[in-house]
C-alpha cells in the first residue's frame, strides 16, 4: 500500500493556522511577513507548509524585505515549491508595495533637509543594483523644480557630464542642486572619486552662480549627507 500523501496546501490547514482567514478575522496588521508571503504563493512543497517556506525564503536575505524584493524570477524559482507563478506573485506583490513608497515620497516638493532629499529620491535609486547618478534641481526657495537621471553605471561606478547637468540647470532655470548617486554594495562611504566629482561640479556650478547643497550617497537602509557630515 501506498503511504497517504500529506498536503501542505492551506486550504488543508488548520483554521487557526490559516492566514487568509486569519487576515479576514484579525486584520492584516497582526499577519507575519512570512504569513503575508504564505498566501501569496497559496501552498508549500512536500516537506513543508506555506508558511515553512516563506519562512525559509526570508531567512536567505535575513528577513529584510527590501533585499526580497531585489531577488529575481529566477532565484525565487530555485526554492522547492517555487514556481514561475509563485516566483511572479511574490515579484509583483514587492513591486506594487515600492511603488506604494515611491507615491508617499512623491509628495515632496520642497527640499528643507538632507532627508526630504533622501526620501525623495529613495523610490527611484536606494534598491537598484547598479549605480545611477541624479540631480534634483531647486528654485530659490528650494522647491523642487525636476529631478533627472544623469547617468547610469555598472556594479561598481558611473560616469558624469558636468557640462550636461549644468546646460539643464540652466535650461531650467535653477540656482541650487543637490547630486546623488547609489552605492548598491550597502557602503555609506564616500570615495577618493565622489569627492573628486562632488568638488569638480561645484567649482564649475559656482562659476554660473548655482549652488551645490548636498550630495547624498543612498543604499536600501540609509544614506550619508556630504553637507551633514561637513565634507561638501
Amino acid at each position: 500500500m501506498q503511504p497517504k500523501t500529506v498536503s501542505f496546501s492551506i486550504k488543508n490547514w488548520a483554521d487557526d493556522d490559516k492566514p487568509r482567514e486569519k487576515l479576514l478575522q484579525k486584520g492584516r496588521n497582526v499577519l507575519s511577513d512570512a504569513e503575508l508571503i504564505a498566501i501569496l504563493i497559496g501552498s508549500g512543497n512536500r516537506t513543508e507548509s506555506a508558511v515553512q517556506l516563506a519562512k525559509r525564503i526570508l531567512a536567505s536575505v535575513n528577513h529584510n524585505l527590501n533585499d526580497l524584493g531585489k531577488l529575481s524570477v529566477n532565484h525565487l524559482m530555485k526554492f522547492n515549491g517555487i514556481g514561475e507563478a509563485k516566483a511572479v506573485s511574490i515579484a509583483a506583490a514587492l513591486e506594487i508595495g515600492r511603488r506604494r513608497r515611491g507615491e508617499e515620497f512623491v509628495k515632496i516638493e520642497k527640499v528643507t533637509c538632507s532627508r526630504d532629499a533622501f526620501e525623495l529620491l529613495y523610490p527611484y535609486m536606494a534598491e537598484l543594483d547598479h549605480e545611477e547618478f541624479w540631480i534634483v534641481y531647486l528654485n530659490n526657495s528650494n522647491k523642487v523644480v525636476h529631478k533627472s537621471q544623469m547617468s547610469k553605471g555598472g556594479i561598481t561606478g558611473t560616469l558624469v557630464d558636468v557640462r550636461l547637468v549644468l546646460k539643464q540647470a540652466l535650461e531650467l532655470g535653477a540656482v541650487a542642486l543637490i547630486m546623488a548617486h547609489n552605492h548598491p554594495s550597502g557602503t555609506l562611504r564616500a570615495s577618493g572619486a565622489d569627492k573628486q566629482l562632488t568638488k569638480k561640479l561645484k567649482v564649475a556650478a559656482e562659476a554660473l552662480d548655482i549652488k551645490i547643497l548636498d550630495h547624498l550617497i543612498l543604499t536600501p537602509h540609509d544614506y550619508l549627507s556630504f553637507a551633514d557630515k561637513g565634507i561638501l
